[in-house]
């Protein structure tokens, strides 16, 4: 497994990658709303991206081993749909649970991060299931430290998840980024703490954890891209970048609208 710490230089570069990914996040949250269509939402994505951010879209194209270019610029992953939904042409409805995850390039290092987004009135619950991920990758997030290990970032997620009567996916994990889209190391959702990779300052990683209402089982759909749950059953997500620190971390991918942290991690000492 190779590693990859950032310097000085790196870190600028993560921090302002990380920046704008989530001020992308926060001019497309006022037009999700019944009606639109996610191929609306991914041309929007583009167009902000390129002519107003001056960066590039990283899943535009984007073809790792064993799989076709992505065709869109930006995921999106409605009700069911776990992660890597292409945009379309259906309009969303009221209702609907959607996960925007959006990837960008500014000066060449990545800003990755994703967030729900509740489209019209839902159901309980699918606000509890939002609600309960998000809380899941901040119980996460808390565990970033140097000298910490990877598994306690995945017990502190799959503990808090299951506790709650949710699923943890496997398939897919959070993983190191930087100059790459996807480096080491990878991050499980799940595990056993005091186990796996330690955690070292100047890592950059994301943490980005897939909670299923019902099993945790899915199957990849025809397009060779998105993900479903076997069950049907409503799947959220939420993904920050984070930079392990010496003394904790540093939330890469906040933004003045970004949503406000949950309670607990303003008082860890409550968790």
């Amino acid at each position: 497994m190779s590693i990859n710490l950032r310097d000085t230089d790196g870190m600028v570069g993560m921090r302002v990658a990380g920046r704008l990914a989530a001020e992308l996040l926060d001019y497309l949250t006022p037009h999700i709303c019944p009606g639109i269509t996610t191929n609306q939402i991914d041309r929007l994505a583009e167009d902000y991206t390129t002519r107003v951010q001056g960066a590039v879209s990283a899943p535009l194209h984007y073809a790792p081993q064993g799989h076709t270019p992505y065709p869109k610029s930006i995921c999106t992953s409605v009700n069911h749909q776990v992660c890597h939904g292409i945009p379309n042409d259906k309009p969303l409805k009221g209702g609907d649970i959607l996960n925007v995850d959006v990837t960008l390039i500014k000066d060449g290092w990545h800003g990755d991060t994703s967030r729900m987004f509740m489209v019209g009135h839902v159901s309980i619950a699918a606000r509890r299931l939002c609600r309960l991920s998000f809380e899941a990758m901040w119980k996460g997030i808390l565990q970033v430290r140097a000298g910490a290990c990877l598994g306690d970032v995945g017990h502190a997620i799959q503990i808090y998840a299951e506790g709650h009567g949710l699923s943890v996916v496997r398939e897919y994990c959070g993983h190191g980024i930087g100059r790459n889209f996807h480096e080491d190391p990878q991050v499980l959702h799940y595990g056993k703490a005091g186990t796996g990779e330690l955690l070292q300052a100047g890592m950059t990683l994301t943490i980005e954890p897939m909670l299923n209402a019902g099993r945790r089982d899915v199957r990849s759909m025809s397009d060779g891209w998105t993900i479903v749950t076997k069950d049907h059953s409503l799947s959220a997500q939420w993904e920050h970048t984070v930079l392990v620190t010496d003394t904790g971390y540093e939330v890469l991918t906040l933004s003045a609208n970004s949503p406000d942290v949950p309670a607990f991690v303003l008082s860890p000492a409550k968790t």
